[in-house]
């Protein structure tokens, strides 16, 4: 599948290529020379385009895609290193990425190659993470003297256990996507040659649900992680019910008992 220019497509030397396939917006990663480094320009960028298409009525799903040799091999170090820890925390460096976990509509990352400290910080904040057979997955920063920044201590704990998680950021080592998979940090695993197919057939599918419904899903998985399960299933009870009050809760149920195919509004 090409990717279509829109009014919104970023410039060929931009750090990332926007555009929109569908009900699905597209964010790739540009900084080939870099191995997809993430600097300060393209967290701005991602978290920019990312919440423009939240926002956009027509877009259901973001797929957040790298270079076939890299995701993104990591935070710029050269960016960083010269900094002291006065101007980090001034800055809050980092803190932008998580806009990037704000938003209401589903994210899919589809990662091939390497996705090493921001890189696999990055594909741990998508909601669906479809991996080719050459990705390798990493937290290094105990190399550089630092640990990681984005987030990488606790989504990778949360996704994958303390022991998998000290071993890999007391270590530094990188993981296979096998591996991966087996441990929880991945959702499908597949040839690379199939890998971005496979992420658009994910991301298209969930943009061809009801919006308000795949949003509502999407917080009550993440809402797992913050509450116990005795509030955790009383929200998503609440929840439930709340979706019979939408136009395709109605539709929904009416085009199962009709046997057709739903036409929804997003409303």
């Amino acid at each position: 599948m090409t990717e279509q220019s829109t009014p919104q497509e970023t410039a060929a030397e931009s750090p990332v290529i926007v555009s929109r396939e569908g009900r699905v917006g597209r964010i790739r990663l540009n900084r080939p020379k870099a191995l997809n480094a993430l600097d300060a320009a393209t967290m701005e960028a991602v978290v920019a385009a990312a919440v423009a298409f939240d926002a956009d009525p027509e877009v259901g799903a973001i797929l957040l895609l790298g270079s076939e040799k890299a995701f993104a091999a990591g935070a710029d170090i050269k960016e960083m290193k010269d900094k002291d820890g006065s101007e980090m925390y001034a800055a809050d460096w980092f803190r932008r990425w998580e806009d990037l976990t704000r938003l209401r509509i589903p994210i899919v990352a589809c990662v091939q190659g390497y996705a090493l400290g921001g890189g696999c910080e990055l594909a741990m904040m998508a909601d669906v993470l479809v991996a080719g057979r050459s990705a390798k997955f990493g937290q290094p920063e105990i190399t550089l003297g630092v640990l990681p920044g984005m987030g990488g201590s606790q989504r990778l704990t949360k996704s994958v256990g303390k022991a998998k998680a000290m071993d890999m950021v007391l270590t530094g080592r990188m993981v296979e996507a096998e591996e991966a998979e087996r441990m929880g940090l991945v959702s499908r695993l597949v040839a690379d040659e199939d890998a971005v197919a496979t992420a658009e057939e994910v991301a298209a599918t969930i943009a061809g649900f009801s919006k308000p419904a795949a949003m509502m899903n999407k917080e009550a998985v993440l809402n797992a992680f913050e509450t116990p399960l005795t509030q955790g299933l009383v929200f998503e009870r609440r929840v439930f019910h709340g979706l019979f009050s939408s136009a395709d809760q109605a539709e929904g149920m009416a085009a199962f008992a009709e046997k057709r195919p739903a036409e929804w509004t997003h409303r």
